[in-house]
């Protein structure tokens, strides 16, 4: 399976990174559609596309309205956009207000079920569950016959955290990670977010093959912004994404 992160960065995209977006390009999957979004049509390998969001902050939603250009170079058979229905209501009805983007794009709106997974197009069945972030978030675990991966983002991570049980033993686990150690627990608390040797423990307790580091602070325009020698030293197999450069899992 094949990852190709569009954006790894949150709330304001720098000179090294775009906002939060993730692309399994042989599924047609997307995880939440910040500016990277803008990346989408030149990595395309389906004409059937499915994007979920863990919320409707800014920084996660803003590259809906990039897709009247994806669909305009390489129009799409389907294209679904799956979250939480208070969430995607809050997006049609603000993010695409005829005074912020006058022009509709032909996408299905569809609420994640009560229960029971979202199916994709290569078999692939996703699940959700809930996180602790202010206004809600969801992360999404996928399980293929041989591979799986969760993808958990606006959170403040902990060894004990609920959602520990729902990412337990994928392969490849992409956790936010906002904040290095030196910022006070406090602050990630008050924020919703993560730091280096919180994610690390999460990876750790969860049993996961691999973990990948997403969500990098903005304010930080540096390869390495929060300490992967940290992170290494409580669970070794961890990397730090990149814009544009595939993950292999």
């Amino acid at each position: 399976m094949r990852l190709i992160p569009l954006g790894t960065t949150g709330y304001h995209p720098n000179d090294l990174r775009q906002t939060a977006c993730y692309l399994l390009p042989t599924s047609g999957t997307v995880f939440d559609a910040g500016t990277g979004m803008y990346r989408l049509t030149k990595c395309l390998e389906r004409d059937e596309l499915d994007i979920f969001l863990s919320h409707a902050h800014l920084d996660h939603v803003v590259g809906l309205t990039f897709l009247l250009e994806t669909q305009f170079l390489r129009p799409l058979k389907r294209l679904t956009v799956h979250g939480a229905a208070a969430k995607l209501a809050a997006v049609r009805e603000h993010l695409f207000h005829t005074d912020l983007f006058p022009v509709p794009i032909d996408v299905e709106w569809r609420p994640l079920p009560e229960a029971g997974p979202v199916r994709l197009c290569d078999g692939g069945a996703v699940t959700f569950f809930d996180l602790e972030h202010p206004g809600g978030s969801l992360g999404y675990r996928v399980d293929w016959p041989q591979k799986s991966l969760a993808y958990v983002t606006d959170v403040t991570a902990a060894a004990g955290a609920d959602y520990i049980a729902a990412v337990h033993g994928v392969d490849l686990l992409m956790h936010e990670c906002n904040f290095d150690d030196a910022v006070p627990l406090e602050f990630a608390l008050e924020t919703g977010h993560s730091r280096t040797s919180e994610v690390a423990a999460v990876a750790k307790a969860a049993e996961v093959g691999r973990l990948l580091l997403i969500h990098l602070a903005p304010h930080k325009n540096e390869v390495d912004p929060v300490g992967l020698d940290v992170a290494r030293q409580i669970f070794p197999n961890t990397e730090i994404a990149e814009d544009m450069k595939t993950v292999e899992f």
